[in-house]
């Protein structure tokens, strides 16, 4: 079994994976200093864009392609290169469409698809540097606004606005983008796999509350499952679960994807945001919580070996918490040490100065008695 991995900044996810089941790596990567490039078994430097990975793919004959991107700028070129290699030449991309591809790296047409499918939304709109009376009226009445670039990620270019001055600064800096509704609540990310017409969704996960200043997740503590004061927590879980799915294969998903969402605390309902078609930056929470891993899932599709079934089935119910540390002195932020050993068991992951630490617990007392031995909370 040989597989060619695009992209090595996450190889270090997955290296251990596949020296124990024995599937040659290839990666194939545009930055000559990366760290995990000695990992796999062979790698090729190429210039940016898909045209030489696929080549690649091709000359080397391998069984199956993953894209190893934690960004939306390369995922509609990669779709374009999934077409080509699955119907020329039966080599699988684990990965999505074009079709869905476009869709979630555009916001608004994110939106678009979310209001046609009738699929809960914060209300919104577009607004252009010499066009935003909209805005202006709903922060007239005391409607804060989340402002957003048509194509962006990672909280880049993100603004809550409460005022005219926020907003004009707004504009000094950008000359469009989208308006949302803001709605005060938990945010959360659920991640769904999907492949061959099958759909998992894994376990919804907290990722703090939406607050004015527009801190990012990273910066917050979270936790897994989703748990929401004064609801059935079963019963919305359950709900977020069908949402994942619905949105999956509506949209036509493949390999893995992150849904987020903010739960509204005055309406007491989902309000899905974005679909990031790509893997998330809380996979290490989901493992803890499921003992899914989902990088290794991705390669089981590759490889001709994942069952929807089996998956369904090795899914467990622990508690997890992951801490931002910064820089923590430990030596075990490497490949070596990124499973979890047991039901009570910690890994850290991240780059220098925004290291975090994920927990897994039997239970959640567990896992914040292990967060207090390491003395993180």
């Amino acid at each position: 079994m040989k597989i060619l991995f695009i992209g090595a900044r996450l190889f270090d996810d997955v290296a251990l994976y596949t020296k124990k089941n024995c599937i040659r790596s290839i990666i194939s990567e545009s930055n000559a200093q990366s760290p995990n490039l000695k990992l796999a078994d062979s790698n090729y430097i190429v210039s940016r864009g898909m045209e030489e990975p696929m080549k690649i793919a091709i000359q080397e004959e391998v069984d199956g392609v993953v894209p190893l991107i934690g960004i939306d700028g390369p995922l509609i070129e990669v779709a374009t290169m999934k077409e080509k290699l699955e119907e020329e030449y039966g080599i699988p991309v684990v990965a999505s469409p074009v079709s869905a591809a476009k869709t979630c790296v555009n916001k608004f047409k994110t939106k678009e698809f979310f209001v046609k499918n009738n699929i809960k939304t914060p209300e919104y709109f577009k607004i252009t540097k010499n066009d935003h009376e909209n805005i202006q009226q709903k922060i007239e009445n005391h409607e804060p606004m989340v402002l957003k670039q048509i194509e962006g990620q990672g909280g880049s270019g993100i603004r809550i606005i409460s005022s005219n001055d926020h907003c004009e600064k707004y504009f000094q800096e950008f000359e469009n983008g989208v308006a949302e509704k803001f709605i005060e609540g938990p945010e959360i990310s659920i991640e769904v796999l999907r492949w061959k017409g099958k759909s998992v969704p894994l376990v919804p996960v907290y990722k703090g509350e939406t607050t004015l200043d527009c801190i990012h997740p990273l910066k917050k503590i979270k936790k897994a499952p989703l748990k929401i004061n004064n609801i059935n927590n079963e019963e919305n879980n359950l709900k977020i679960q069908k949402i994942a799915v619905d949105i999956a294969e509506k949209l036509g998903l493949e390999g893995t994807a992150d849904i987020d969402l903010i739960f509204n605390t005055e309406t007491r309902e989902n309000n899905v945001i974005e679909i990031n078609a790509r893997p998330s930056g809380t996979r290490y929470l989901t493992n803890a919580a499921t003992g899914v891993n989902i990088m290794h899932e991705l390669i089981d599709m590759a490889s001709g070996n994942w069952n929807d079934l089996k998956l369904r089935n090795k899914i467990k119910n622990y508690s997890a918490l992951e801490i931002p540390v910064g820089s923590y002195l430990s030596n075990k932020n490497n490949y070596k040490y990124r499973e979890f050993t047991n039901k009570n068991s910690w890994i850290i992951h991240g780059p220098n100065n925004y290291e975090r630490i994920t927990i897994r617990g039997e239970t959640l007392a567990e896992a914040v008695k292990i967060s207090e031995d390491l003395k993180i909370l």
